[in-house]
This record gives C-alpha cells, sequence and structure tokens, in this order.
C-alpha cells in the first residue's frame, strides 16, 4: 500500500514545506507550522439553498446602506457607518482605548437598536464602572462576560442585536476548536464563526483585536481575510491624541483617519486636528519645517523636527519617529551627494510633532529643509511651508492635491510655500524660483500668500537661506 504523503503549512501565511520547523520560512512566525495530509478531492453533490439567485438589478441595495454610528470621526473612517452583517476587526495595543471608543459607540447605536457588548477581558462590573464614567448607560445596550463562544451564541439568539461587540477575539474559546484560547487554531475557529453568525443575521459586529510588538495585528492572517472592514487604533499612550486608519475597507475608502481626544470622561472626535502636530512657539528655532500632509480628504498642517549633533561613534545613528526610515535615509544621502552636506560623523534625529505618522512622499522637502537647518544651525524662515517629493537625483516632484495643500496652510496663517516647480500650472508661475502672489486656478488663498516653485534641491535651499 502507497504511503500517504505528509507535509506541513504554516497556518498565517500557507508557507509549505516537506519536514517540520519551529518557525515559518516566509513570515518568520514561530509555532505556525502544522503538519497535513495528502487528501483527495471530495465530490460535492447539489444541496439546499439559501436563496434562490435573482437578476442582480433586483437585489435591494438599501440592505447593505451604511448606517451611522452616532462618531462623526468612525463614520469619516468607515465610509459613512456600519453596514449590517458587516464584520470588523478593530487592533490596538492594549490600554490605547479600544474599549472606550466601541463602548461609546455602543451606546449611541444603543439610542436606536439593540446592540450586545460581550467582554472576555474584564469583568461585567468593570465595563459598568466604565460605562458610567463616560455616560454610555442605555436600556438596549446589553453587557455579557463570557469566554466560550456556544455561550456567545446563545446570547445572540436571547437579545437579537443588530450590533454586536466582541472584546476581545482572542479571549473567546470553542469546545469544537484545538488549543488554547488565544492560538492560531481557536483564533481562526471562532472568528469563522462569528463571520458566519454575522452573515446569517445580518447583524454588524466588531472583533476586537490585539497588535504584536511589531505592531501587526496578532492572530493568523487568515483572520483579516475573514473580516470586511480592519481598523487600526493608534496613538501615544502618554498622550491623549488618537488616529484611527482603515487599513482595510470593502465598504468605503481605505485612506481616512479619525482624530479623537481621550481623557477622564471618554473618548471624543476632534473634527478640526489643525495646530495638534505643530508646535507653538514665539521665536524660529533651527531644525524645524512645516508641511502639510493628506489623510483621505483632509490637509493635516505637520511639522518635521531634525536634531544633527557631533559623535565619535564608527557609526553614527539614524533615529526616526512618526516617518518612513528608508525615505529619510534616502533624503540623507541627497543631502550629502547632491549638496555637499558633512553628516558622515553626525548622528541625525528625525521626528514629527503629536505622534503623527507620516507616510506620504510630499514630507521629503520638508525634512531635507529641517535636516539642513539643524546642520546649519540657522532657522528657517517664519510662516515657511514646504512640500514636495525629493528624487535620487536631487530633483523636485509635484505631489497631488497642492490646492487643497495650500489652502490650508494660508487659512493657517502662514505666508510663504515652497514648492516643486509645475505644481502651480493654471495661473501663478511656470518658471522654477519665480515667485508668484497669483490663486491658483478657483481657489483663493489669504492675500499676500506667496508661492515659490524650485527645480530641485539646490533651488529649494538657496530660496529659504
Amino acid at each position: 500500500m502507497a504511503k500517504t504523503a505528509t507535509g506541513y503549512r504554516c497556518a498565517e501565511c500557507g508557507w509549505r514545506t516537506l519536514k517540520w520547523v519551529g518557525r515559518c520560512g516566509e513570515c518568520q512566525a514561530w509555532g505556525t507550522v502544522e503538519e497535513e495530509g495528502a487528501k483527495g478531492v471530495n465530490v460535492v453533490r447539489a444541496g439546499a439553498t439559501t436563496a434562490p439567485a435573482v437578476p442582480i438589478g433586483q437585489v435591494k441595495a438599501e440592505i447593505a446602506t451604511a448606517r451611522t454610528t452616532g462618531v462623526a470621526e468612525l463614520d469619516r473612517v468607515l465610509g459613512g457607518g456600519v453596514v449590517p452583517g458587516a464584520v470588523m476587526l478593530l487592533a490596538g495595543e492594549p490600554g490605547i482605548g479600544k474599549s472606550t471608543l466601541l463602548l461609546e459607540a455602543a451606546a449611541s447605536i444603543a439610542e436606536r437598536a439593540t446592540v450586545l457588548y460581550v467582554t472576555g477581558e474584564e469583568s461585567a462590573a468593570q465595563v459598568r464602572l466604565r460605562a458610567d464614567r463616560i455616560g454610555a448607560l442605555r436600556d438596549n445596550l446589553y453587557l455579557a462576560a463570557e469566554t466560550e463562544l456556544s455561550a456567545l451564541v446563545t446570547h445572540v439568539e436571547k437579545v437579537q442585536p443588530r450590533f454586536l461587540v466582541v472584546d476581545s477575539v482572542q479571549t473567546i474559546g470553542s469546545a469544537q476548536g484545538t488549543g488554547v484560547p488565544g492560538g492560531v487554531t481557536q483564533v481562526r475557529e471562532v472568528a469563522a464563526n462569528l463571520v458566519r453568525l454575522a452573515k446569517e443575521r445580518n447583524m454588524a459586529t466588531v472583533l476586537v483585536g490585539h497588535v504584536t510588538k511589531e505592531g501587526s495585528i496578532a492572530g493568523p492572517r487568515t483572520l483579516e481575510h475573514l473580516v470586511d472592514v480592519v481598523l487600526s487604533f493608534e496613538g501615544d499612550r502618554h498622550s491623549r491624541l488618537r488616529l484611527v486608519r482603515a487599513v482595510k475597507n470593502r465598504y468605503g475608502p481605505t485612506d481616512e483617519v479619525g482624530c479623537f481626544d481621550l481623557h477622564e470622561r471618554g473618548i471624543e472626535g476632534i473634527t478640526d486636528p489643525t495646530g495638534l502636530f505643530v508646535s507653538r512657539r514665539s521665536t524660529p528655532v533651527p531644525g524645524t519645517c512645516v508641511t502639510v500632509t493628506v489623510e483621505g480628504t483632509r490637509p493635516l498642517p505637520a511639522e518635521v523636527q531634525a536634531l544633527v549633533a557631533r559623535t565619535e561613534a564608527q557609526q553614527p545613528r539614524r533615529t526616526t519617529s512618526g516617518l518612513d526610515s528608508y525615505r529619510v535615509q534616502m533624503v540623507l544621502a541627497v543631502l550629502e551627494r547632491r549638496l555637499n552636506a558633512k553628516l558622515g560623523g553626525c548622528d541625525v534625529f528625525t521626528a514629527t510633532v503629536g505622534g503623527l505618522k507620516i507616510i506620504d512622499p510630499a514630507v521629503d522637502l520638508s525634512v531635507m529643509l529641517a535636516v539642513a537647518s539643524a546642520a546649519g544651525d540657522k532657522p528657517l524662515p517664519t510662516g515657511l511651508v514646504a512640500l514636495g517629493e525629493v528624487g535620487l537625483a536631487g530633483e523636485l516632484r509635484p505631489v497631488k492635491d497642492v490646492r487643497r495643500r495650500l489652502t490650508e496652510a494660508a487659512r493657517l496663517g502662514f505666508t510663504r510655500a515652497l514648492v516643486p516647480a509645475g505644481s502651480l500650472e493654471e495661473g501663478g508661475s511656470k518658471r522654477p524660483g519665480q515667485r508668484s502672489l497669483v490663486p491658483v486656478g478657483p481657489v483663493a488663498y489669504a492675500p499676500g500668500f506667496e508661492v515659490v516653485q524650485a527645480d530641485n534641491v539646490w533651488d529649494a535651499l538657496t530660496h529659504v537661506t
């Protein structure tokens, strides 16, 4: 009799190997490689259907219409609100405020629909104390402390909620699954059953998840593929500012960001975060430059700070906070090669203000100017905003939404903007380095707002020194 072929497969990413290893060779996760046997193809016969197939024009689209959560900033990220039957995953570090945000949203939804909040990490009394503190007591908001999946399903059948919160998915276990609660197999089993339950009952569901030390969502990667929406809850635990980003969204945009203020009385949305990411000082300081980044449809002024210090170490440090370290290293290389900046014997530290994380290429020019200002110990002109992408040849490349960025900068009182050549294609100046006081297209800037175009990094540095 022929021996059945046996292999091993990673439960996280699906990587396969012929022999068992403790660490996956693809995603580098530990303890996720499991044995799997070669199975024949099972012939599936016709079975009963849940509903007959109908022409697509006869499908009622109103069922999938988003319902507001009552939290404006959360609705912004979700694309208008929660969709009935959608399953969302909210991931973030422990203690960052996930439970507070969801309890606030659950209380708002409970004013017009039945909500079930299942807590597996805290007792019911602890959640009640938080609800008292933030004013989230509602008659239609039901609370249950359970860690067993079958008990959770029983609560859903009795309460019949329209909105379900599971805090958190790592604490719920299933008797049908193998392993301990929080393990790869258990998390996959619990999530699959909750997704099925949400689709059958047309019930919006939110699963709370934790993140690893590297910042990725804990648990199997299949968990992200099962759900419809993946939200990332970010912020510095020593600061009140919190940001919610959509990593995946089947019903809305994935480039929006929601700003929240976490305080003792709960969490509140910040509709106008202007000024949160810019320092307030009376005199200019070397090593600082302001840019305007765009998160979805929202322009956000942000300040980039840099510090250049001499060092005796053989390998100078390059430390970043809130910026893309690879882009910062590229900008430093352009500074040394194209502008002859002497940074080889210096430690270079770059950071953003307020804990904002920027991956927008438009921040390149402000990083370059901030580092050059810090290296020369000379502050940049007051009221300056710089935005543009820096190329390896030293050229400046235009970025998107320049009008929106400049309009926001003018509204906030900035008087001068440095942009790449070609950014002002309607009205204004056409030649690099030429100043323009003419509004760009239909967007009206503040009177006297000056726009300077630069062709390369040398021109940009010349116009601000």
